[in-house]
């Protein structure tokens, strides 16, 4: 028993971690400290300051379910037993459910309709600038900022480019228009850039649509999030309404030809009693009453194409979904990012702890704290 508690107190000692001899060590290379830690702050600071500024704006909105007109009643009475039973009878009368809409805002067709709104760029007033005003995609091409290392990681690529397009400069010329089906390169890399940009999260408990948009420029910020809020709205009131407005241009189209049949038999019907006034033949009076109920025939087609129309109308209006807009797009004062003090932080944190690994190695430290013989 004495030989098993000595061989244990032994392997205690070998496997005992000497924080003295680990604090003396790190302090022996305290000028190591003096040397890194500083270097570290520079290059930490001079990468923060390459990242230029952004800023974030965020609209919140509030969509009607067609779902709602007819379950209002038996939704009021779940809820009151803690149960949502929106979300699944929606899914049942409306395609489009709300939490499609990220999947639609992020579709290329949605993001090459943001190209052609237009931004302005307020020019400094004390300095006699004027605003200027671009298309989005001129915007995002040419005024852009990027961090230094971005323009060494492109410069591979721009050269190559540049020298495909001395060999066929017709053929970029004529690739400048927009075609969703086929994007050229830059414009591939604006909708990928706007994948970022542009943020759309739908919660799922109260269906309410988050848009976030960042951006470089304040102003511009909050001008495209409220055009991105805009063109969402329109792109789902179109899709609600689309059937209802089919249907109300076949009424109107078959309204029209209805009152032409109408004016058409009413006419033959005057110009057939003017012409046969004093006339008393039998035949005469059969025929002006032929044309008499053929006139009214038309008439009352005429009257009830004209209730479809109306009703026709009415559903459009009906199928019209209503937004409520929990918050609106305001210009930012502060900017998002990006956060320098704490990229300096964390680079700090890093050096540290990377000089202290190193010190610890270096001193054969490192073994008692992994627990290695």
């Amino acid at each position: 028993m004495n030989e098993e508690n000595k061989y244990i107190e032994e392997q205690e000692e070998e496997s005992s971690i000497d924080f003295g001899k680990i604090f003396r060590d790190l302090l022996k290379h305290k000028k190591l400290y003096y040397k890194v830690l500083p270097i570290t702050f520079v290059i930490a600071a001079f990468i923060a300051l390459s990242i230029p500024n952004y800023y974030q704006c965020e609209v919140k909105l509030s969509p009607e379910l067609s779902s709602r007109r007819s379950t209002s009643s038996l939704s009021s009475l779940a809820s009151s037993f803690g149960i949502n039973i929106s979300g699944a009878m929606g899914n049942a009368t409306e395609a489009l459910f709300p939490t499609l809409y990220p999947d639609l805002m992020n579709s290329v067709d949605f993001k090459t309709s943001l190209f052609p709104v237009l931004v302005t760029i307020e020019g400094n007033k004390d300095a006699g600038e004027s605003d200027r005003t671009m298309t989005y995609y001129e915007y995002l091409e040419n005024e852009q900022k990027s961090p230094w290392w971005s323009s060494v990681l492109k410069a591979p690529g721009l050269l190559i480019g540049w020298i495909k397009s001395l060999i066929s400069d017709k053929e970029e010329e004529e690739s400048k228009t927009l075609d969703p089906f086929r994007l050229t390169k830059e414009q591939a890399e604006i909708v990928t850039a706007l994948n970022k940009k542009v943020v759309c999260d739908v919660d799922k408990k109260t269906m309410v649509i988050t848009i976030n948009v960042t951006d470089q420029n304040a102003l511009i910020c909050a001008t495209m999030a409220d055009s991105v809020k805009t063109r969402l709205q329109k792109f789902i009131t179109d899709y609600r309404t689309s059937k209802a407005r089919v249907d109300l241009d076949y009424n109107k189209k078959i309204y029209g030809e209805a009152k032409a049949r109408y004016e058409q038999a009413r006419d033959r019907y005057a110009r057939f009693s003017d012409s046969n006034r004093d006339v008393l033949s039998q035949h005469t009076q059969t025929r002006k009453a032929d044309l008499q109920n053929e006139m009214q025939l038309q008439l009352n087609i005429y009257q009830q194409v004209a209730a479809q129309v109306q009703e026709a109308e009415a559903k459009v209006q009906e199928e019209t979904p209503a937004f409520t807009t929990l918050q609106s797009a305001t210009v930012p004062v502060k900017k998002t990012g990006p956060k320098r003090a704490q990229m300096c932080i964390i680079y700090l944190f890093l050096a540290f702890l990377a000089t202290s690994v190193w010190i610890l190695y270096k001193e054969d430290d490192l073994k008692p704290l992994l627990g290695l013989s």
